[in-house]
């Protein structure tokens, strides 16, 4: 079995340091936590690119809200993704839907090419498809490597049979990656369930911004204990 990996989405320049120094994998950089995580201006992932070395995914995300976009926000999204492009990033995170909750698979397709060579993931988009297998069908054909989730519930321990599920039917073809409540009390129960091999958590255990460095640290040490 891979070894598993942790990734931590980080809403500013202290907490991808505070995770490069506490053991992580790869940081997921976003805006606006609030939103639920928007596309990062470029000064500041050019600045944690200058300052991290470990793996650097940016999110691609014009507003908060639903998943479904206009014309003019998914052309801003492909210039946001040709700019950053040019930072040395390591891949980019978006995803985007139709109004009745299927992949918008050309959207999504021509997002993935203009992103190449870097991989990208789907984002928590994937808790809002009707046909969680379906969707799992779509994004493989559409190129992505990763798919973000909880299991389509608001925790992702209420969805840990949907997870498990989701990482018996993706085998080898893309990485199942829970996300949504995962911190270090949980993430061995889920990593004995599911068998994934990447767990994403923003470890900000407060009303802060901040990732907590004790908190990496015990997600780290519990993956890596089993």
């Amino acid at each position: 079995m891979k070894k598993a990996q942790l990734e931590i989405a980080c809403f500013n320049l202290e907490s991808a340091i505070i995770a490069e120094n506490s053991g992580a994998d790869r940081v997921e950089l976003c805006a606006n936590r609030t939103a639920g995580g928007t596309t990062p201006d470029l000064e500041l992932t050019k600045t944690v690119r200058d300052k991290i070395t470990i793996d650097l995914n940016v999110m691609i995300r014009p507003r908060g809200g639903d998943f479904v976009y206009s014309d003019s926000e998914v052309e801003q999204m492909k210039s946001e993704i040709l700019a950053i492009k040019k930072l040395q990033i390591d891949g980019f995170v978006f995803g985007i839907l139709n109004e009745d909750g299927s992949v918008n698979e050309q959207q999504n397709k021509d997002l993935v090419a203009l992103a190449n060579p870097f991989p990208c993931t789907f984002h928590r988009a994937f808790d809002g498809v009707e046909n969680k297998f379906q969707a799992l069908e779509s994004l493989i054909g559409c190129g992505f490597k990763t798919i973000l989730t909880s299991g389509q519930d608001t925790n992702l321990l209420d969805g840990i049979d949907v997870l498990a599920a989701l990482v018996r039917k993706a085998t080898d073809r893309i990485v199942i990656m829970p996300g949504g409540g995962l911190r270090s009390v949980n993430i061995t129960a889920l990593k004995q369930k599911t068998k994934a091999v990447f767990y994403h958590s923003s470890a900000i255990i407060d009303a802060g911004e901040l990732a907590n460095q004790e908190e990496i640290q015990a997600l780290k040490a519990n993956l890596e204990s089993l």
